[in-house]
């Protein structure tokens, strides 16, 4: 099945970089699992509110440039949450990358700079980034929605 953006996703990607907004729109007609854009260029109040509930680690996202976007999948139109689900979906943006010629990090595989490059899964890079970061005693911040441009 072949699933397309609504109107309301195609306009969070009103002012996104235009390379980021062409991977997605790949990525909507490749995908195993539907979804929306739910958050593209977002601003200082709005971001300083997600840091503060613990949604956002910075204050110097890549949503407030417009390179970066945040995927919701929908499961027979319900809106899902669960990891795995996003798995499939980084996926999909891995191979419209590749498609486009884009450089894209995923937020559930921060240390990949460039998810193009990674040459297995994408559920085995968000274990690769969990392994590292539980290896150096640290939390891993899991943010499996977030795609944004490696520049």
């Amino acid at each position: 099945m072949t699933f397309l953006l609504s109107t309301r996703s195609r306009s969070k990607l009103q002012r996104v970089d235009e390379d980021l907004v062409n991977t997605v729109k790949t990525a909507i007609g490749i995908t195993t699992v539907d979804f929306g854009v739910i958050c593209g260029l977002r601003t200082q109040e709005e971001q300083k509110a997600l840091v503060a509930k613990g949604a956002s680690k910075t204050f110097k996202s890549k949503h407030l440039e417009g390179k970066a976007v945040d995927l919701m999948a929908y499961i027979k139109g319900r809106a899902c949450w669960e990891l795995n689900v996003y798995d499939e979906i980084a996926e999909a943006m891995k191979l419209a990358a590749i498609d486009t010629g884009t450089s894209i990090r995923w937020g559930a595989a921060w240390n990949i700079p460039d998810i193009t490059l990674w040459e297995s899964s994408m559920e085995d890079a968000m274990n690769h980034y969990i392994d590292e970061r539980r290896n150096q005693g640290r939390r891993p911040f899991i943010d499996g929605p977030h795609f944004e441009l490696s520049v």
